[in-house]
């Protein structure tokens, strides 16, 4: 999939002093868990320099301060706004330098994309972590929901659409369709295939003869081509879905769900585009409810994974249905629940500040309107100085998501939606970690002061910008591959482990995979992928308490309080519970927080082993020890000359990357 050429959205240009970049690059990052975020670094996040040479640590803080600034600048510059350019000199260095210590960082697509010739040309789209859309209209929904997945946007959908007016279109003389070697071609090709069937539009024969063949290189966005395969099965799926509809075989639910899951396989397909999803439905609705049921639905497993599915409770009633859904949960881990009452009262909960939004992101995390975007970046408060440095890095998390709202899309029913909400999600990771070495009075304390400090941030922000302030501005998010760099548990989240092998997948063909071979890391096959590799990393999640140590009942009041002192969107949380001591009290749980809080999804404990070669495997101290001390020195600098990498971005930084 290559990326068409647009004029340059992004004129005005600043750059970073070059004392500064020196300094910089002169320094050693002290990534977080040892050796594995250091590597989790390079395979995910540094990309090639225009001359040919790889990114380390200081070229990615560089590339996306000069990245933020510039589109703040350009945003003055347009809008006929004075711009101090020594002053932010002065601030971007600080920012700059706080960045690079990992105190804050911008979320994936963020470290990925931003200050690139992609964003500069084609906008803010690839900068945002969070997007949802409303399937009433089932075409152009799906146009966007694919060009967005293909962004590296996690996408939500529900099941609006009610199949209306659908007749399967005559085959006999199709129309001839050469499908551009582009973003823009793919996308289209699916919206055709689907006007097909929803608006009596012409039947095409697609030609793919133009699509580039798997793993030539992606100009723009980065990454390797996966050849026209995914798009053929894509067209075929939707074919079929449409066609089964059509002869009343399934209803609308299910067809919009296979489109939707179908839409986000392919581009899964494609490499550095990972595709997250969470399907919004009804616990009216039997079908939504019986989408995981892979005994009575086999054929929906090779797509079903695709999604979270997540029942939204509009209404007091629906409190009636808590019974079943706790009965679902305890049989699959499955549906989660949005609280709707609660996402369009409440800020944080308590306080009265409406919200349109009725949709969600993949993590649950922000709610949106249909066509929404939000964009977050994240503090670890843990490598923060002290309490006052604390504030300060929010201050300059709040500065990069601020700045990334000001940037338009490509999109025109998207850019009507932000520039009127200019959501933002400051997300907090680590929380945990801070909750058991503050204590919970200290630590609900510093969240309240810390939201007045977000808050004041982007009003100060919006106002010199010309711009409303963000509707909504703080979140938990689940972290991911973000909070692997920093070296801090993910989120609200409590760890798997204290002592733990973090195993890594890692493409074979990959200039990371030679590189680790080389140092001598322990590293076997992939037992499901004959591509990959798997590393394996020791690794300490400090003194926080283990997951399997917490109730479920504490994690529930961990959640609430969060949403009540410091996110305003919504908080990403993944209840675990011991199936043995707590399954028959998950109702009871979900009757007493449902109601105070916005959303929540809960698991039962996994045992260690599970299946193979999964990603934290529990070891002693003892253990750890011993494999800390074999591990060898990586000289990344090798990296630095080789090949370039195959990168494994993921569009909502919480898959297994």
């Amino acid at each position: 999939m290559n990326d068409s050429d647009d004029k340059m959205m992004i004129t005005e240009r600043f750059e970073l002093k070059a004392k500064v970049c020196a300094a910089l690059r002169q320094r050693r990052p002290d990534f977080g868990f040892g050796g594995f975020g250091e590597a989790t670094y390079y395979r995910t996040y540094s990309r090639r320099k225009e001359d040919g040479s790889q990114e380390h640590w200081a070229d990615t803080v560089i590339r996306v301060m000069n990245g933020a600034m510039s589109v703040r600048k350009h945003h003055y510059a347009t809008s006929r706004l004075h711009w101090d350019e020594t002053y932010w000199q002065s601030y971007a260095a600080e920012m700059a330098e706080a960045m690079f210590e990992m105190k804050w960082l911008p979320p994936g697509r963020g470290l990925w994309a931003m200050g690139t010739a992609y964003v500069y040309t084609r906008g803010g789209a690839a900068l945002n972590n969070c997007g949802a859309v409303d399937t009433a209209d089932l075409a152009a929904a799906a146009d966007w929901t694919m060009d967005m997945l293909m962004c590296g946007v996690g996408v939500g959908f529900n099941t609006a659409w009610k199949g209306s007016g659908v007749a399967v279109p005559d085959k006999s003389r199709p129309v001839p369709f050469v499908i551009p070697d582009s973003r823009e071609g793919w996308v289209a090709s699916v919206r055709l295939l689907i006007e097909s069937y929803t608006r009596g539009g012409a039947w095409f024969a697609f030609d793919y003869d133009t699509i580039r063949p798997a793993g030539a290189p992606i100009r723009g966005f980065g990454g390797t081509a996966s050849g026209p395969e995914p798009l053929k099965t894509l067209h075929r799926r939707i074919e079929s879905y449409l066609d089964a509809f059509c002869a009343g075989e399934t209803d609308a639910t299910r067809c919009t769900a296979d489109i939707f899951n179908a839409i986000g396989a392919c581009v899964v397909a494609g490499n550095v585009r990972r595709s997250a999803e969470i399907a919004l439905g009804s616990a009216d609705d039997s079908t939504f409810l019986e989408l995981k049921d892979y005994e009575r639905h086999p054929e929906r497993a090779e797509i079903g994974w695709m999604s979270n599915n997540t029942v939204v409770l509009e209404k007091t009633d629906d409190f009636k249905k808590l019974p079943m859904i706790a009965k679902q949960i305890i049989a699959n881990g499955e549906p989660g629940i949005m609280n709707l009452i609660n996402v369009q009262k409440y800020a944080r909960y308590g306080r009265d500040a409406h919200d349109n939004a009725w949709l969600a992101n993949p993590c649950s995390e922000i709610p949106l309107e249909s066509f929404e975007l939000c964009n977050l970046a994240e503090v670890f408060p843990s490598r923060c100085g002290d309490e006052n440095d604390f504030y300060k890095v929010l201050e300059y998390a709040t500065f990069y998501a601020s700045t990334v709202a000001l940037l338009p899309t490509h999109r025109p029913e998207t850019n009507a939606i932000v520039v009127r909400n200019r959501r933002i999600g400051i997300s907090l990771s680590g929380v945990a970690d801070m909750l058991d070495a503050l204590g919970a009075t200290e630590l609900t304390r510093r969240l309240r002061k810390g939201y007045k400090v977000v808050r004041t941030v982007n009003q100060k922000l919006a106002a010199d910008a010309g711009v409303p302030a963000s509707i909504r501005v703080t979140t938990i998010k689940p972290s991911g591959t973000i909070s692997q760099l920093a070296g801090v548990s993910s989120g609200m989240h409590f760890p798997t482990f204290q002592y733990a092998l973090r195993r890594m997948r890692v493409g074979n063909d990959s200039a990371v995979c030679r590189v680790l071979k080389a140092a001598g890391v322990p590293h076997e096959a992939d037992a499901y992928s004959d591509n990959t590799t798997v590393f394996a990393f020791p690794i300490d999640q400090g003194k926080t308490r283990k997951a399997t140590e917490v109730s479920a009942w504490e994690q529930f009041a961990f959640l609430a309080m969060l949403q009540r002192e410091w996110s305003d969107n919504m908080v990403s949380c993944t209840v675990y519970f011991d199936p043995e001591t707590e399954g028959h009290q998950v109702e009871h749980m979900l009757a007493q927080f449902a109601p105070v809080i916005k959303s929540v999804s809960m698991l039962p404990h996994s045992e260690t082993g599970a299946y193979k070669q999964m990603p934290y495997e529990g070891i002693s101290r003892e253990t750890y020890a011993e494999k800390l001390s074999a591990m060898p020195q990586i000289d990344w600098n090798l990296f630095a000359d080789s090949d370039g990498i195959e990168s494994r971005f993921c569009s909502n930084d919480t898959c297994e990357l």
